[in-house]
């Protein structure tokens, strides 16, 4: 089973729109205190995430707790935990609606002044990002490289420069961290998933705004792509 959470309901809206588009059956569930859609044909299971990368652990670890650890469910070995959300361009060569698959996910907001540690470092599920290689979307592009995650808009292109240089991300956004440290606590597979809305810079609100529904529809046809890919093995 995969599992995924976006972070906000704009985000879920989002992607519930991008299966509707494709017409996937879905089903309601409730997950503990959490609504979730569950699809079938992709073996998905759709859950708010919560805003935030405490919200979204806190979430993460209530979806496991009901989903992966309670009776007659799958060994948590076959599942794979994705946040899937929109991101900002740390990197040139992203454009507006390409998505970036997470090879890890790094804390840039994990500030410590006592003593001189690295930023800690989550590695995306690697069964799950050789599969996305082999895919070829037609009107965006996939990309592979680390998400710099931590509860902060970047506005400014003097900032998102430096987290580029302090992180080495390609692309920028809150959550992702939240739900990478909930998996290892249990021991189950995480994978980010961003699709570009903006280049992290002062247009970044409004950019947002206008190029979401497009990147959750492009995060939809990746995982589409990808169950089936998974099919054929």
């Amino acid at each position: 089973m995969i599992i995924v959470l976006t972070p906000l309901p704009e985000e879920f809206d989002g992607f519930v729109a991008g299966c509707a588009k494709r017409r996937l059956p879905v089903e309601a569930r409730q997950i503990g205190r959490l609504p979730a859609h569950y699809y079938p044909s992709l073996g998905v299971m759709l859950v708010r995430g919560g805003h935030g990368k405490t919200q979204f652990g806190i979430h993460t670890q209530h979806v496991l707790d009901h989903v992966a650890f309670s009776a007659n469910q799958p060994d948590d070995k076959d599942l794979l935990v994705i946040c899937a959300g929109a991101a900002g361009a740390l990197a040139e060569g992203l454009q507006v609606g390409d998505v970036v698959v997470a090879t890890e996910t790094v804390e840039h907001d994990y500030n410590l002044k006592f003593v001189r540690r690295p930023l800690p470092r989550f590695a995306g599920d690697a069964t799950s990002i050789a599969t996305m290689r082999l895919l070829a979307p037609v009107n965006f592009k996939l990309h592979f490289g680390v998400v710099a995650s931590g509860d902060e808009d970047v506005i400014d292109v003097t900032r998102g420069a430096d987290l580029r240089e302090r992180t080495g991300g390609i692309a920028v956004a809150w959550e992702g961290v939240g739900g990478a440290r909930a998996c290892k606590f249990n021991h189950v597979r995480f994978l980010e998933l961003r699709g570009i809305t903006d280049t992290a810079n002062h247009d970044a609100p409004a950019d947002f705004e206008t190029n979401l529904a497009l990147v959750m529809d492009n995060l939809v046809e990746v995982l589409s792509a990808e169950c089936k890919v998974e099919s054929k093995k």
